[in-house]
């Protein structure tokens, strides 16, 4: 598989491929929204000159930014065994845990939006948790960039940031429990591989505290119920997306029931061909 990675800079776009970097000044949205995007940016760097290796260090140091424009950000639920279990655990009480159930094996999937681009924190920014909240986790899934035309083009890595006491409180509450101020990470980059990415392609995620491991774990792609074609389908079905969008896959990894995030936790999600996502948390207050 061959892949390039798309870093977007406050600087330039810049593009890596078999170890070379190229700056290119255009506009996220135009860049990336199109078919065949592999094929379109692999000729486009063919024509021009690589910058050096220390030029982007130094801009993705300082200057990177979450790869996105002005797509919308929207999440799939309950595609993976284990979460089905998380959230009917989480919701036992309010009466609400057989919704998860029947959704992990009905037709029509668990779609919801989750951000606007403004809410979206890139690689080495802030997470929020809810203040409002006495349950919170972090969600890694593997995060499709989906053209205006509804092709997959790429990938980046998601952390989808859930407020799990609300949601377990009632079902009718999600919007509340996913959508708010920084609620979302994306990043590094975004990956564009000449074909899909591979089943076997594993999500880790590691949470710290005061530099103590407190979580690590990771899980293949493959353990995934839905595929990323019937995801897309549904997404499409009554939605147009003039820029594209990103559409976060579900999860896998949970922590225990017993584990919450706290201000300062750190957050660390890697995906084989993508990267590492690190984000810091903090509470939203006010």
């Amino acid at each position: 598989m061959d892949i390039l990675h798309i870093y977007k800079t406050s600087q330039f776009l810049l593009v890596v491929h078999q170890e070379q970097y190229y700056s290119i000044n255009a506009a996220w949205d135009q860049y990336v929204n199109r078919p065949g995007l592999y094929q379109h940016v692999l000729a486009d760097i063919s024509s021009r000159t690589p910058i050096s290796r220390d030029v982007a260090a130094t801009v993705l140091a300082h200057d990177l930014q979450a790869p996105i424009g002005s797509q919308e950000v929207w999440a799939a639920g309950v595609t993976y065994y284990r979460s089905r279990t998380a959230r009917m655990e989480e919701s036992e009480i309010s009466g609400g845990a057989t919704f998860y159930d029947k959704v992990y094996v009905a037709e029509r999937p668990e779609l919801f939006f989750k951000a606007t681009p403004h809410r979206v924190s890139g690689h080495q920014q802030t997470l929020y948790i809810r203040e409002d909240s006495t349950w919170d986790v972090p969600e890694p899934e593997l995060t499709l960039f989906v053209s205006s035309q509804g092709t997959v083009e790429g990938y980046t890595i998601g952390n989808d940031m859930s407020s799990r006491s609300i949601e377990g409180e009632n079902p009718l509450y999600l919007p509340q429990a996913k959508v708010y101020e920084k609620c979302a990470g994306l990043g590094p980059c975004l990956m564009v591989p000449d074909q899909p990415i591979p089943a076997n392609t594993t999500i880790s995620m590691s949470i710290y505290r005061q530099e103590q491991l407190q979580y690590n774990d990771n899980v293949p792609i493959s353990q995934m119920k839905r595929s990323h074609e019937e995801l897309v389908r549904f997404l499409f079905k009554g939605c147009a997306f003039p820029t594209g969008c990103y559409l976060m896959t579900g999860t896998c990894l949970v922590p225990g029931n017993d584990f919450t995030l706290q201000d300062h936790d750190r957050v660390e999600i890697s995906i084989d061909h993508i990267g590492q996502l690190v984000n810091n948390i903090q509470t939203l207050r006010g």
